[in-house]
């Protein structure tokens, strides 16, 4: 039944999965021809004694005729017995996303995930809050209102320690209930690449000395060998010696003097 040529806006296709992201694709196609009111309403009823306009009936056979091409051939054979666009829209509904009890308990479960997150000392900025918005689309196709300031809100809140110092400036300086996500998320990994810059750079320099103390070893052999340092004078059997040692491991020798 799909057929994404039906209008002059391509309609979203429906396999049978991701049906929360597609049912948000497919409400904002049928508000772009003025027809999501007839699928979530149905028709008006008419005054007693009249029935449903022609204008009305007219709608909703359009509607109807594009949520069915809005579907695979495997999918379409669900609503093969709808008659109107709101009976077809919502035995979608009760199939895939479930009856209002099980996307009540559903919502749940996301709100319980979006308050549990916090980020992992392994995750970057754009995987952790990746992650979030994602919790964030789900709750919203499950009815759910919130707000983007609240997502700003969990996510400042829920970084690991090494952004304190940013999420303190953010907030001092930032108008919370104006920021935007993806402004947050900009600046939040513009000093996360300045941190990883830090890092390599801390990194160049150790492996610099390491090379540099290798190098001085060379020089002398290869290996450590006894100093020809005085490291004190003591009297032995009434004659003076001096203490020749090696410094790596405190080891020692002594020799007379002449």
């Amino acid at each position: 039944m799909a057929n994404p040529t039906s209008s002059s806006f391509p309609i979203p296709i429906f396999y049978g999965n991701n049906y929360d992201f597609w049912s948000i694709k497919m409400t904002t196609f049928l508000m772009a021809q003025d027809l999501w009111d007839i699928v979530e309403k149905g028709c008006e009823a008419p005054p007693e004694g009249a029935s449903v306009s022609k204008d009305q009936l007219q709608k909703d056979a359009k509607a109807l005729y594009f949520i069915q091409q809005a579907l695979s051939e495997t999918v379409f054979p669900r609503i093969i017995g709808a008659r109107t666009a709101k009976e077809a829209w919502d035995i979608l509904r009760e199939e895939f996303q479930g009856s209002e009890k099980v996307r009540i308990i559903r919502l749940q479960t996301l709100r319980r995930d979006f308050e549990n997150s916090k980020m992992k000392n392994y995750e970057t900025v754009q995987e952790y809050c990746g992650k979030l918005k994602e919790l964030v689309n789900q709750m919203r196709a499950y009815g759910d209102g919130i707000t983007d300031q609240r997502v700003i809100e969990k996510i400042l809140v829920s970084l690991t320690i090494k952004y304190n110092s940013i999420v303190t400036t953010i907030e001092g300086t930032k108008d919370l209930t104006t920021l935007s996500i993806s402004e947050l998320i900009g600046s939040l990994e513009a000093y996360e690449k300045r941190l990883m810059a830090q890092d390599e750079d801390s990194v160049e320099n150790a492996f610099q000395s390491k090379v540099n103390i290798r190098s001085h070893q060379s020089k002398n052999g290869g290996r450590s060998s006894w100093k020809n340092k005085r490291g004190g004078e003591i009297i032995k059997k009434g004659k003076l010696s001096t203490l020749w040692y090696l410094p790596k491991n405190k080891s020692f020798g002594e020799g007379l003097l002449v």
